[in-house]
């Protein structure tokens, strides 16, 4: 099987999410089924999972020389031409929200040669060395806007005033108001203008989406078939050098799971719920392969929700290839199976659990909030992945989550949660990114722009972010009967360590409990821990 290359790939985790959230609307439409109740029409769109694990073996390409470079193939006979990213953006100011989405996606004329996701690129990209140099994103962005033009002075407009404004008329059907409102919102906000203005540029497409009744529709075409899933990469490489939030959790899952090989383990099981491309495991592929004795038997499931078309399972099989030829390279003995389909119906004989293996592990980072609750089904299909996960009775289950308060089932309340986890997300990028860096262009539009359209826009089963605080996985955790494990605290030294060194000041890793929390100025956005089913 010929492995395809990322830049003529389509980004697999919004195909995904957008399926999900279609299934429900293409029934309801066939079946002449009314929209769900809490959506009103008035005219009747990615992490995660990136990580980075630091061991004494240095990767031997730096994330700024590849990004500069390209890519050179390395197992073929073909030499990529030099070429230069040709992201343009056109103005995103007009009139409609459609044609706004239109007219900022990245031109199709994408000079650079395809980028083959070989061994290097997984070193260089993923597995960075120590060596690679984050000062420019711990200084900050704020300050680094290039030359501008001279800008007149700006009329202060209480944007969030306005948003808020616009969402209550909306809940409260007051049609007229909520369009004046949403036309003045649209003079004073831009893609390409401060973090608040651009949180209100996203806003203000999920907030006419919802009033039109095209949530769903826009939410499952909001991936641009000429943005491949190299540009979505090169966007989570600027991500994971400005932010740690991935990277801090990826620590904290490979170097747990080291842990538990290290006592000379043959054979090793990690079910992933959530693999995505599989980015996450090379460094652990490499830290095993350094283990005295040789390393362990690997065998990956990796379990991703289904890709339209044909062929469900394709890229989850692709990233079965391109692990395979990783562990090639470090001389692990490897295994994979992929499952593509809707989690709460994946049965134990589908995993094909071989009880012999000495170290099974279960790991799932910031997917479990894309399933969906008992709000919307009566037989929580959450609850159903939980009580799965302790049937597997693996010796850990390492617990990701995105920590959020949107997840309310009435808009306005909502919205409001919305409003503030977004606006500190847009903050981040503003202090440590520079405004004109176009990689952090693609991922406000790609990522927080289309997680916006889909929380504010969308409703019942097609709302498929549903975010809960790590206080309510807690809950649920203990009462699908897990029983929380203590985080090694070597390994978290090491990894508040980093942060403090690699990262800007503003974000924090602290402890509550036995919960590793990660935050921006004072709010908690990530979390994650080690459980394991309590048989007693």
């Amino acid at each position: 099987m010929e492995e395809e290359d990322l830049e003529n790939q389509p980004c697999m985790f919004r195909d995904c999410m957008a399926l999900q959230a279609t299934e429900k609307h293409l029934s309801d439409v066939l079946n002449g089924t009314d929209s769900p109740p809490g959506v009103f029409s008035w005219s009747d769109h990615l992490s995660n999972s990136l990580s980075s694990d630091s061991s004494p073996f240095e990767c031997q390409n730096s994330l700024q020389s590849l990004a500069s470079r390209g890519v050179e193939e390395t197992d073929r006979d073909h030499s990529p031409s030099n070429g230069k990213r040709n992201h343009e953006y056109s103005s995103p100011e007009t009139d409609s929200a459609e044609n706004q989405r239109n007219n900022k996606q990245l031109a199709a004329g994408y000079l650079e040669e395809p980028e083959l996701l070989d061994d290097t690129y997984y070193d260089a990209l993923f597995c960075p060395s120590k060596k690679v140099d984050n000062s420019e994103f711990k200084a900050g962005g704020r300050n680094r806007r290039g030359k501008k033009k001279a800008e007149t002075k700006k009329e202060f407009v209480d944007l969030r005033g306005l948003l808020t404004q616009c969402a209550q008329s909306m809940a409260n059907y007051e049609i007229r108001a909520a369009n004046e409102t949403l036309k003045r919102i649209r003079l004073h906000s831009s893609s390409h203008g401060n973090e608040t203005e651009r949180m209100a540029f996203y806003l203000a497409n999920a907030l006419e989406a919802r009033s039109n009744g095209t949530g769903t529709s826009l939410y499952a075409s909001n991936h641009p078939n000429n943005i491949s899933a190299a540009d979505i990469v090169k966007a989570y490489q600027m991500y994971i050098n400005a932010i740690p939030f991935k990277v801090v959790s990826g620590m904290i899952a490979n170097k747990h799971i080291r842990k538990l090989t290290a006592g000379g383990a043959t054979s090793l099981h990690i079910i992933d719920f959530g693999i995505l491309y599989g980015f996450h495991w090379p460094c652990l592929i490499q830290g095993l392969s350094m283990r005295p004795g040789g390393p362990p038997t690997l065998r990956i499931t990796g379990i991703d929700f289904p890709q339209p078309g044909f062929r469900p399972e394709e890229r989850v099989n692709a990233t079965g290839v391109r692990l395979e030829k990783y562990c090639k390279r470090f001389n692990v003995p490897f295994e994979f199976k992929a499952i593509a389909r809707k989690w709460e119906s994946i049965t134990l004989e589908d995993l094909k659990i071989n009880r012999d293996c000495d170290v099974l592990v279960v790991n799932c980072s910031d997917r479990l909030g894309n399933v969906l609750d008992e709000t919307v089904v009566p037989n929580s299909p959450r609850d159903m992945v939980l009580n799965l996960i302790k049937n597997i009775n693996p010796d850990m289950f390492i617990h990701g989550v995105v920590n959020g308060t949107y997840n309310a089932p009435f808009f306005d309340s909502r919205f409001r949660e919305a409003l503030f986890h977004f606006s500190s997300l847009f903050d981040m990028f503003e202090v440590t990114v520079p405004s004109e860096d176009k990689d952090r262009l693609l991922f406000e539009e790609m990522v927080l722009g289309t997680e916006l359209l889909n929380v504010i826009a969308c409703e019942g089963t097609q709302r498929v972010e549903r975010p809960e605080t790590y206080k309510q996985w807690q809950t649920r955790s203990l009462r699908a009967g897990f029983q929380q494990l203590p985080l090694d605290q070597e390994i978290v030294k090491f990894v508040k360590e980093k942060v403090k060194l690699d990262y800007n000041k503003n974000f924090s890793v602290e402890e509550d409990g036995n919960w590793l929390l990660q935050g921006w100025k004072g709010r908690v956005h990530h979390a994650v821990s080690c459980w394991k089913p309590n048989n007693n």
